[in-house]
């Protein structure tokens, strides 16, 4: 398929043979959803089933680290925020925005893309070394950030055992051209499969560096500020949390970063066993976590739309 036909893009995907306007009609489906605006991808769609998985949050802080590699990226972030204090809250935006944008309605995901659109228009970095003063919006940024985000995600999911294969996986990431869209990208640059996405890191790495703001994204996420009580807490589960997600990344990451990581196998080992774990705590219970996209849509959609791994189809 060319990259022309992979989908009539009218600032949305379409899902693997579903028309756009087709998915708006106020019937009831043959998969079981009801009338009702199903958003960019809807129940259908391979991003719809994963991004219901528990093994999300350990996909993020694994975005976060890999993010990190790029000097200009993470020196927008770091100059533009007090990342120590505000880390927490920006996991939690990016986890809102991905929710919305995946289980929200249309006008819903194309505002929260507005949003972010418009934030990063008013913001700034500049380079202690050259003085150059840049846009964090500038699209070289916002490819990175997209791809180590999308990357992440599947990279995470795939290894603990969510059952992805190969064509789900580049239909995930075909999927992904809207949330680039949203973020201010053009969708004909982005990676549309994983041979352009492989194609794409190998490009880019010679460019990956550890700095002064790397260290501190690092460093927070290796011990993040937390209140006396909840100390036990954090070396129990967090620090779990972030040592699976930094030993998922590539070995020239751990290269950069300059500290080892358990291998490969040993890795995988353990996510496996945390999404199992994690899989096992009823979903119903999992998603009645605030702001409850998953709930919000099954209730706009009908409870033929609830996220499943089965729903992948072949």
């Amino acid at each position: 398929m060319t990259r022309r036909c992979r989908g009539r893009i009218r600032g949305d995907v379409v899902v693997e043979g579903v028309p756009f306007q087709a998915a708006r009609q106020g019937r009831r489906r043959v998969d079981g959803t009801r009338a009702g605006d199903p958003g960019l991808f809807g129940p259908r769609s391979v991003t719809w089933q994963l991004h219901a998985d528990p093994m999300m949050w350990v996909a993020g802080v694994r975005a976060l680290y890999f993010q990190a590699l790029h000097p200009r990226a993470v020196r927008g972030v770091i100059q533009n925020s007090d990342f120590r204090k505000e880390a927490v809250g920006r996991l939690m935006r990016t986890e809102n925005f991905v929710g919305t944008t995946t289980y929200g309605t249309t006008d819903a995901a194309e505002k929260a893309g507005a949003r972010v659109r418009k934030i990063h228009r008013m913001l700034s970095a500049v380079d202690p070394d050259t003085g150059e003063r840049y846009g964090v919006d500038e699209p070289e940024l916002l490819l990175w950030v997209h791809c180590a985000e999308i990357d992440s995600y599947l990279h995470i999911l795939r290894r603990s055992g969510y059952p992805i294969t190969d064509a789900h996986a580049d239909r995930y990431i075909r999927e992904h051209l809207v949330s680039a869209r949203l973020v201010g990208l053009d969708p004909d640059a982005v990676p549309a499969n994983q041979a352009e996405m492989r194609a794409y890191f190998e490009k880019v790495r010679p460019e990956l560096a550890v700095g002064a703001d790397a260290r501190e994204v690092d460093d927070f996420l290796r011990r993040p500020p937390t209140h006396p009580l909840l100390v036990p807490a954090r070396e129990v589960l967090w620090r779990r949390v972030a040592q699976l997600a930094y030993a998922s990344l590539p070995p020239y990451a751990h290269e950069l970063y300059g500290r080892a990581a358990a291998e490969p196998a040993t890795v995988t080992r353990q996510l496996r066993a945390t999404g199992t774990l994690l899989r096992r705590i009823p979903a119903r219970l999992r998603w009645q976590l605030p702001p409850k996209h998953v709930l919000r849509a099954m209730s706009r959609l009908g409870p033929g739309s609830r996220p499943a791994p089965y729903k992948l189809g072949g």
